[in-house]
């Protein structure tokens, strides 16, 4: 991770995860002789560092709370009764698992979206979307932001048919880039973006460069 970059250049709206750990822990998830058992190992930790950054970004107040030695400063976080985290299906339910670890008692929501592979500008495709009633906040959970394409989607479907501010967004992933980036800004700047890297560029088959290939085929087992 390039830590003197601005990525606010791409979209102003961006977090960048900074923990030390997450560079070996991509070291491997990248690597393309890593084993489907290993990518999954470490990228069930990566995730979890991923998730708790995401989930930090709802909403909280300021409290004091009594340690056994005295006052201390805090936080009070949100009730996460009010929250649903939806999944892109399919890759974006690895992501769900590692925020339901951590917050157990969040609702969840599924959308499924596919590209269209046979299309020069891999556009996406709305399948189906099911979410709880009454939620507020919405933590979306893709690994990857390619052209956002998928991103874009699944936001006018949570903003237009489930009513969600698009404010109340956080959208979770653990690659993306610039491309990526700039279209979902365009499109909705007020969202705000959780990412564990900022890769280089899209290639002309529109794969993040240098990525690490298909984060779902790798981490559900389906390579070739």
């Amino acid at each position: 991770m390039a830590g003197a970059v601005d990525y606010s250049i791409f979209n102003s709206n961006v977090l960048v995860c900074q923990s030390k750990a997450l560079k070996g822990l991509f070291t491997k998830i990248r690597d393309v002789n890593t084993s489907s058992q290993d990518f999954v190992h470490h990228s069930k930790r990566a995730m979890t560092l991923l998730a708790e950054e995401a989930l930090a970004e709802f909403p909280s107040e300021e409290n004091e709370i009594q340690t056994p030695c005295g006052p201390c400063p805090g936080v009070e976080t949100m009730d996460m009764s009010t929250a649903c985290a939806v999944s892109i299906v399919r890759s974006g339910d690895a992501l769900l698992e590692s925020v339901r670890l951590l917050v157990p008692e969040i609702s969840v929501g599924k959308i499924l979206i596919q590209r269209d592979e046979s299309h020069p500008e891999k556009i996406p495709k709305l399948f189906y979307s099911k979410l709880p009633k009454e939620k507020k906040y919405i933590l979306l959970c893709d690994p990857m932001l390619a052209t956002g394409g998928s991103a874009i989607m699944a936001i006018d479907c949570l903003t237009t048919k489930y009513q969600i501010d698009s404010r109340n967004i956080i959208f979770a992933n653990m690659i993306c880039c610039p491309e990526g980036l700039r279209a979902l800004h365009k499109s909705y700047p007020q969202v705000k973006i959780v990412t564990a890297m900022v890769d280089s560029h899209l290639n002309e088959q529109k794969f993040i460069v240098p990525g690490l290939g298909d984060y779902g085929d790798r981490f559900f087992g389906t390579t070739d």
